[in-house]
């Protein structure tokens, strides 16, 4: 599993959903890829005030704020199927 956090430097929200995420996705043995939005002018256009966005495997699963109790849900969820048959 892979865990990217589109963000952007100066942004609030973004590091509110940092601090909810990365205890989990450690707890899940998985890191964090944070993405600046501002350093890509197709992913400003693409997320622009949207931030921050939270995809799992590539997958949108948050964006503006975390929700710690569904996000381990969902890693829950996604760490089941990917052990199963």
């Amino acid at each position: 599993m892979e865990a990217t956090l589109y963000t952007r430097a100066g942004c609030h929200l973004c590091e509110e959903a940092k601090s909810e995420l990365l205890p989990l996705l450690e707890e899940f043995g998985l890191g964090l890829r944070e993405v600046d939005i501002d350093a890509d002018p197709d992913l400003q256009t693409r997320y622009g005030e949207e931030i921050p966005v939270v995809f799992i495997n590539g997958r949108k699963v948050a964006k503006h704020r975390v929700n710690p109790w569904e996000f381990r849900r969902l890693l829950e969820r996604v760490a089941n199927r990917s052990l199963g048959p």
